[in-house]
């Protein structure tokens, strides 16, 4: 989402680099994207110029469905357990 002043504009990437960027970050829990934008429309433009706000989507392990294959689960199981224990 593009802000300058009063507009707001739906941009679709390529977005800057992570290193370029100085920003924080929202979770939202919406339906889809759509409700995701109508959202970010409502936002105040977060500089005191033109600028913009990216929106990704979120995953849980269950979205992975089969491609989820057990080595990696198992990979993320042992992250998991590692980082419960700190």
């Amino acid at each position: 989402m593009a802000f300058d002043g009063d507009k707001r504009a739906v941009i679709d990437g390529p977005f800057t680099e992570t290193k370029e960027i100085v920003a924080g970050y929202w979770l939202w829990e919406v339906k889809d994207m759509d409700e995701a934008v109508a959202w970010v429309k409502r936002c105040p433009n977060p500089m005191p110029g033109p600028s913009e706000i990216e929106i990704r989507p979120f995953y849980e392990m269950e979205d992975f469905g089969e491609a989820l294959t057990p080595a990696a689960a198992e990979i993320h199981d042992r992250v998991r357990d590692k980082l419960e224990q700190n």
